[in-house]
């Protein structure tokens, strides 16, 4: 039985899905789409077994039969993070969950890194403990001592603000 091709709506209109803050990934059927088919579907970071088990709906819907392979050509809610298109389902749930956690920062950091997320966490705990300590060092500033004169007049705010960046 012949396929009729899906025409998907372009980003950004009014029939386009809607964007969410949420990470998500739009996960291709790559026998449909090595014979000119669009076929797949946006589905949200949650857990490895949750995305696997909507791949699979997604393949056992395919156009044609015996889909059984997959990847990931599109994301977003990654701030600017990269992704592979064969990045593991545990990967892409890990990423999500540090950009939730920290943000456009975290994406920054990540790239910063190589997208080594190992890298870019350690990295974070770095920021955080030190963003901590210099926190606690400025709010302990005796008032006596001369040279916290000397400090700009916004200091403890900009370290106030640097320390909740990392939480």
């Amino acid at each position: 039985m012949p396929c009729e091709p899906a025409t998907p709506a372009p980003l950004g209109t009014a029939s386009a899905l809607p964007s969410e803050d949420a990470p998500r990934i739009y996960v291709a059927c790559l026998a449909a789409y090595n014979n000119g088919y669009l076929h797949g579907r946006w589905i949200n970071a949650t857990t490895p077994d949750e995305i696997m088990d909507k791949v699979r709906a997604m393949l056992a819907a395919s156009p044609l039969p015996d889909a059984d392979e997959w990847a990931i050509h599109d994301y977003e809610g990654f701030e600017g993070a990269s992704l592979s298109e064969y990045a593991s389902f545990e990967t892409v749930c890990a990423l999500a969950e540090f950009i939730s956690e920290h943000g456009r920062l975290g994406a920054k950091v990540h790239r910063h890194y190589g997208d080594d997320l190992e890298q870019a966490r350690a990295a974070s705990r770095t920021m955080r403990a030190n963003t901590a300590r210099l926190q606690t060092l400025l709010k302990s500033w005796p008032a006596s001592a001369a040279p916290k004169s000397r400090l700009p007049s916004n200091t403890i705010s900009i370290g106030t603000r640097w320390a909740g960046t990392w939480r």
